[in-house]
């Protein structure tokens, strides 16, 4: 299962899926780079039960600002369109992956 890139503040997608997690990071944030391919790693993991999503925050303004991200990265799971919950900086894969588990 890939992650889905959100382009054009396009969140469409996101919206529909009945549950998402979507990553909110930038090019330039050392974190995000970091926790990147622990994203690409859960989403093999929950694939059929999460559908996952990113977007660069710089590029999609409209939607960072919409689901009011202060700090990158950010980890935002929605259920049906609505956030359900939030984690912010670095995690681990072990961490990340109970904070989904206990979220989803």
């Amino acid at each position: 299962m890939a992650v889905n890139v959100i382009n054009n503040d396009d969140d469409s997608a996101l919206n529909a899926a009945k549950v998402a997690l979507l990553d909110v990071w930038a090019t330039w944030c050392g974190p995000c780079k970091m926790i990147a391919p622990i994203v690409e790693e859960l989403s093999e993991e929950f694939a059929g039960k999460v559908e996952f999503f990113k977007a660069d925050a710089e590029e999609n303004p409209g939607l960072a600002k919409k689901l009011r991200v202060m700090s990158i990265p950010n980890l935002v799971i929605m259920k049906e369109g609505k956030v359900t919950a939030r984690q912010v900086g670095f995690q681990g894969a072990d961490e990340l992956r109970a904070w989904l588990e206990a979220n989803i």
